[in-house]
Formats: structure tokens, C-alpha cells, sequence
């Protein structure tokens, strides 16, 4: 990975300032148009049976999931009506002519397609567009390839050109994609998470739309087993980049059967192909409570700039953020963190500030370039704003101290 690395949005000028007044998600829109009111943590891949469904839907609310992605069962009605019993949100497969869609208070939308190419944009706008008019305050989602997908799957030159036609033909009501880097001894493709996370950064704010992204949390193909400290990177670095939700590949582990099954011969997913939990479940869980914590905050938020520093003179890089200076503490090695700086709907600023080493942890010394009186954390136990806390008060100046991969949320009160 590039030290130093900035993903500015100066081109975007005008559109933030603009933004700045309300969060992306919630831009002016007629009636029937879906409107996001809540954090997205959802996964890919529902319970796989028709047996106890409701104990798997219990464990699902449990782990604080929030969207679950497909269905279960032997009908959509009986699931719509477990997400309702469950307090879950739903995008549901449907066939057939729109005004027979099911609809239901847990019914965010349907599903279109997955990593369309560039020629199927008009039929999926048609499709999309009838959605509107048929099914009210719901959408047809769409989930986009990576930008590592090849120019002829695209089909267009370069990715942020795939995104731009699909912003102009589509006219999204969301804008998601999938990404699974490599974090492996032998291989790391993080730069490119981040640069796919910077396209989708960029053309939502300029339609002023709401993204979301899958990570992974489960082996496959060349892709490792990620450790809990991997997954909070993943999660944490989109958070920073301003995505209003984060989607887990995958829940339940395609058996065999499935669509793509030979992909996954370890297993490993957050449930086993038989249903049993496994490790990743309890990780999952921790991390999900901390997001449905910090879930009302980043709703109100609205990116301003995104970029990775690393410990040492920073200054002018920072330029712009609400920090002034991220340095060691004496006797630590210089560490790389991603910062996301962002605008409060009520007019004040926060920040992201993202560990990038997921195998370290991380305790720098924070400049703030307001009085650290005026600094408030959110707590990712009780997603309250209170004031900031030295972890280090003995040493001169606010030490903070991170774990793997591990971010943490700071509002700056006027």
C-alpha cells in the first residue's frame, strides 16, 4: 500500500457544499421515491432450509443485522412476515409483472440484478422505473461488479465510466457494489478496495444518493479466512469513506446445490452449509452492535474528504479535516490510518479515524485543530456523543489508541 494516498473529491466542490445541509441520504424526492432511514448491515445469502426459521431469523435480529438480502422458506409472504416479526428490512427476489410484488412494511425493494454490464442498463432503467410507479417508496436494487471486473464485463473502458453510465441510464435510488480484496502474506489488493470505495464516494455525492458495499467474511477461491481484525478493516475503511451500509459475503454457506457452490469447498462462512454457527457469527455480532451504535450518527453525515495519512508530518496533508497532526508516541513505529472527514446535518464536523494495519494495534497522539474541550467521541457501546477521553494521560497531549483494523468516531462541537 502507497503511503499518503488522497482520495479527494475536488471536483466536487459545489455538490458538498450543497450536501452539506442535509445527509446524502436524505435528498429531496417525490413521494414514491425510497428513501434510506437507517444504517444498512446486511448480508448475502438468507437461511438456506425450511426448517426452524424462526430460531434463524431470531439469531439474525440477535447479531443486529439490519437488511437481510434474498429470502427463506417456502414462500416470500412467510418471509416477509419473519422480517417483520423479527424487526428486519428485506430486498426480496420477484417475478413476474410488478403489480404483483409483494409488498409489506419489511419490503425495502427487489432484486434486479447483480453485476449487470453496460447493455443492460436500459432494461434494468425500465424495470426500475416501473418499480417506482407500481410499488411506491420501494426500488429495484442493483448490485455492481468491482473495479477489477475486465472492460469486456463492464462493458465500458474504464470503471468510472461503467458507474457514470449507470448513474445517468439507471438513476439509482442506491448505488452498491462488491469488493473482495486480497490480504494475504503473499498478496494485498487493499489500494484497490479503497480506490473502488473512492468511485463510489464520488458519484454518490453527486447524485446525492446513498452507497453500500459487500466485503467478505468467509473463504473462497484465493481469498483467506479473514480474521476479525480483516473484517473490522473492510467495514471500518468503507464507514470512512462514507458508506451508509455494509453487506456480509456471505451468511449461510452455499451448499452444495447452490448456484456457485464449487467456489466454496472450505466453508466458513457466518453459518455452516448445515446451519451451525460458526466463529465468524460472534464477530459479526460485536462488530454489528457497535455499527447499529454508531448507525444514527453516520446516517447525518456527509463525506468531505477522504484520505490515508501516515504518522510523522502530516500537517498539510490533513489540511481540510478536523485533525492538525497524527504522530507516534515515542518508541512506536509509524502506523497508517485512513481518516474520513465529514459535515454534520446540524452543521458541526466529525471524523472517522481507521487503523489500517489489521495484524497491530495503534496508539498515536491526536491533533485536533479545535480545543479538545470541544471534542466529543461516539461511544460504540451506547452510540452516545461524550467527551473525548485520554487513554494515555500521563504522556503530553491526547493519545487514542486503536485495535487491528479498528476505527473510532469523533464529532467536533462548534
Amino acid at each position: 500500500m502507497k503511503h499518503r494516498t488522497t482520495f479527494s473529491i475536488a471536483t466536487l466542490v459545489t455538490l458538498l457544499l450543497l450536501a452539506a445541509v442535509r445527509p446524502a441520504h436524505c435528498a429531496a424526492s417525490p413521494t414514491n421515491t425510497f428513501v434510506q432511514d437507517r444504517f444498512v448491515i446486511g448480508m448475502w445469502v438468507a437461511p438456506r432450509t425450511n426448517d426452524h426459521l424462526d430460531d434463524y431469523y431470531r439469531d439474525i435480529a440477535a447479531a443486529h443485522f439490519s437488511v437481510v438480502v434474498g429470502s427463506s422458506g417456502k414462500s416470500l409472504t412467510e418471509h416477509l412476515k419473519r422480517c417483520n416479526k423479527f424487526g428486519l428490512k428485506t430486498l426480496i427476489e420477484a417475478e413476474g409483472p410488478v403489480e404483483r410484488f409483494p409488498e409489506s412494511p419489511a419490503c425495502w425493494g427487489y432484486l434486479l440484478v447483480d453485476e449487470p454490464g453496460c447493455a443492460a442498463f436500459p432494461d434494468i432503467a425500465r424495470r426500475a422505473a416501473e418499480i417506482r410507479a407500481k410499488r411506491p417508496g420501494r426500488f429495484g436494487y442493483v448490485n455492481l461488479f468491482p473495479n477489477y471486473a475486465s472492460p469486456g464485463a463492464l462493458g465500458a473502458p474504464t470503471y468510472d465510466e461503467h458507474v457514470a453510465r449507470f448513474m445517468t441510464e439507471v438513476k439509482p435510488e442506491v448505488l452498491s457494489m462488491d469488493h473482495y480484496p486480497l490480504m494475504r502474506p503473499d498478496g494485498d489488493t487493499r489500494e484497490a478496495y479503497c480506490e473502488n470505495l473512492a468511485v463510489m464516494q464520488k458519484h454518490s455525492l453527486a447524485a446525492n444518493i446513498p452507497f453500500w458495499n459487500y466485503f467478505y467474511s468467509m473463504p473462497f477461491n484465493d481469498r483467506m479466512d479473514p480474521t476479525e481484525a480483516q473484517i473490522r478493516w473492510q467495514i471500518f475503511t468503507s464507514v470512512a469513506f462514507g458508506a451508509k451500509g455494509v453487506l456480509y459475503f456471505c451468511y449461510w454457506t452455499p451448499g452444495k446445490g447452490s448456484a456457485g457452490a464449487g467456489e466454496f469447498p472450505k466453508g466458513g462462512a457466518i453459518l455452516t452449509a448445515e446451519g451451525l454457527k460458526t466463529r465468524h457469527y460472534d464477530e459479526a455480532r460485536r462488530i454489528n452492535l457497535e455499527l447499529k451504535n454508531y448507525g444514527p450518527t453516520l446516517m447525518k453525515l456527509t463525506s468531505t474528504k477522504t484520505l490515508r495519512v501516515t504518522t510523522g508530518n502530516n500537517e498539510m496533508d490533513l489540511a481540510g479535516t478536523p485533525l492538525r497532526r497524527i504522530t507516534s508516541v515515542p518508541g512506536d513505529p509509524q502506523t497508517e490510518f485512513m481518516v474520513g472527514a465529514f459535515s454534520h446535518a446540524d452543521g458541526r464536523r466529525a471524523v472517522v479515524i481507521v487503523n489500517q494495519s489489521y495484524s497491530h494495534t495503534a496508539w498515536p497522539t491526536i491533533e485536533f485543530n479545535t480545543d479538545p474541550g470541544k471534542v466529543c467521541e461516539v461511544g460504540k457501546a451506547t452510540g452516545k456523543a461524550l467527551p473525548v477521553v485520554d487513554d494515555s494521560p500521563e504522556l503530553n497531549g491526547l493519545q487514542l489508541s486503536f485495535g487491528a483494523g479498528d476505527a473510532r468516531l469523533f464529532i467536533l462541537n462548534p
